[in-house]
């Protein structure tokens, strides 16, 4: 048995589509981001800090998506969407599962600023305008690579591909559309992946981010 725990439209979604892009049978139990149903000690116990994705698998709980990841594709090499320590590209491989890590921390902040912080007292616009410039230079390092290729690695589609992904996705709440054009392909590409649009379709619609587009007041 595997079953996800997952709040619309955050980072459990990177578990959520890998599960899919692996063609493993899953349940998903759906958390509200808002409310305080993951601070109950039953959930704590799946997931010390109260967040997700919380992945109960293999008789064990897992509780961080980077791990995760490592995880499904390690125990699970014959559907090859890893790169194992003998591949050549294993270096990439782990430099992108942990660049996500980089690029989801601007995420956090701008979430929390134009979300999370509901008074308009309580936000920075000098933040937001930050943090929005941050998340743009990060977004440029995948932009250099995917302007030359289909995919993160050289040899093609990967895990990986859905850490970055989920991030270039919510990316786009916060850097205009066009700005990256690179990036904006890349992110077509893996819309266009059945996997990406089983597991949209399994998120729970747009809860965190409800806006297309959030942009720094004017001061």
């Amino acid at each position: 048995m595997i079953r996800l725990h997952h709040a619309p439209q955050a980072r459990s979604f990177r578990t959520l589509w890998l599960l899919e892009e692996m063609g493993l049978d899953f349940d998903v139990e759906v958390k509200d981001f808002f409310s305080k149903t993951m601070r109950s000690a039953e959930y704590l116990a799946l997931s010390p800090a109260g967040r997700v994705p919380a992945l109960e698998i293999d008789g064990r709980v897992l509780f961080e998506s980077g791990a995760i990841t490592e995880y499904l594709v390690e125990t699970r090499p014959e559907i090859g969407l890893g790169r194992l320590p003998a591949h050549a590209e294993r270096p990439e491989f782990l430099e992108w599962l942990h660049f996500a890590e980089t690029i989801g921390q601007h995420l956090a902040a701008l979430t929390q600023q134009h979300i999370v912080l509901r008074e308009d007292w309580m936000r920075s616009p000098t933040v937001m305008r930050l943090e929005a410039k941050r998340l743009e230079k990060v977004l440029e390092v995948v932009e250099r690579v995917v302007s030359q290729r289909d995919y993160l690695l050289e040899s093609g589609f990967s895990a990986v591909d859905t850490n970055i992904g989920y991030s270039v996705m919510i990316a786009r709440h916060f850097v205009p559309v066009g700005l990256l054009p690179g990036v904006d392909a890349y992110f077509d590409r893996l819309a266009a992946r059945p996997a990406f649009q089983r597991a949209l379709a399994r998120d729970g619609g747009a809860v965190i981010y409800p806006q297309d587009f959030y942009e720094a007041p004017d001061v």
